[in-house]
């Protein structure tokens, strides 16, 4: 039975590898400062808001922010707009990061592998804004592939501003800016299966197709259930950046989601903080539950889990 470390061993240890716990200081700095200190204004949720008392000063007024918002037709829009969109974009875009990994490491030609994944991740590294003037330029309504349409006699196609293609278009642009990140993971996974398991395979006469359903699928399975949950657990976040930079009042309808929501009543509009919070919370709350239940549905089923 192995023994518990005493507190002097414990700060001994900690002095052997103490460059080691300083490169942990940058990471929990940010976390302390950007996640943990925050959580103090999470009390705005349950008050009214007056600039002159402050944070704790301000009546408390229970749970009248939440009856407001659950009678407010614009949020229950922005709540429906956030689930289909986080759907759509992990039914297309988490299968794709896998797939992707899987075609890059069945190639031969190392120069050009490392070449692809290169290309592939490139578009992660661009921010919204950059990204946001690409579509604009290539399908707003004077863009590059309007003035083609306009040029062999066709009708315009206004992407940006029709609400059957709005959804389409934010899910395919963020397949195309972050499928080649996604596949970083996976291919460090199968990077580490034993050579040996492929080698036996092609001895004893298995082509590709089940040396990748026997062997590399087995051996990324884990890594693929727990990045599953950690997107689930991201459902209600829907990519702000994303939407903020590509969506319009015209749009709104299907396009507003609560992150977005929650810019405009906080920014755009005379603000009410207790509100804003509300919602924040209550959307923190729903990714929490998500969250847990993809744990649970992946523990269900043999696999290990997060938690």
């Amino acid at each position: 039975m192995k023994k518990k470390l005493s507190r002097t061993g414990l700060i001994e240890q900690m002095l052997n590898y103490k460059y080691i716990y300083l490169m942990l200081v940058p990471g929990l700095l940010f976390l302390l400062t950007f996640k943990y200190l925050p959580m103090y204004g999470i009390q705005l949720a349950f008050k009214r808001y007056m600039l002159n008392k402050g944070i704790t000063g301000s009546p408390w007024v229970g749970l009248e922010n939440f009856r407001y918002i659950w009678t407010e037709p614009a949020f229950w829009r922005a709540f429906k707009n956030t689930i289909i969109i986080s759907l759509m974009k992990l039914g297309l875009g988490f299968p794709i990061g896998i797939i992707l990994a899987l075609l890059i490491n069945e190639l031969r030609i190392k120069k050009y592998k490392r070449f692809l994944q290169t290309i592939y991740t490139f578009p992660h590294f661009l921010s919204w804004v950059i990204v946001s003037g690409i579509v604009f330029n290539f399908l707003g309504n004077t863009g590059a592939f309007n003035s083609f349409l306009q040029t062999i006699g066709m009708h315009k196609i206004n992407f940006l501003m029709n609400k059957s293609i709005f959804r389409y278009l934010l899910v395919y642009s963020e397949v195309w800016k972050e499928a080649g990140w996604s596949t970083i993971l996976y291919l460090a996974a199968i990077a580490g299966i034993d050579p040996t398991l492929y080698e036996a395979a092609t001895v004893d006469g298995a082509n590709r197709w089940y040396k990748i359903k026997y062997i590399t699928w087995p051996g990324i399975q884990n890594i693929v259930v727990i990045m599953f949950i950690m997107t689930v657990g991201t459902i209600m976040v829907a990519g702000f950046n994303q939407v903020f930079n590509l969506y319009n009042e015209v749009v709104y309808d299907v396009g507003d989601i609560i992150s977005t929501y929650v810019y405009r009543i906080s920014f755009q509009q005379a603000p009410d903080y207790g509100v804003s919070t509300a919602v924040g919370l209550f959307n923190g709350l729903i990714n929490f539950i998500l969250l847990m239940l993809a744990n649970a549905f992946a523990k269900r089923f043999g696999n290990s889990g997060i938690i």
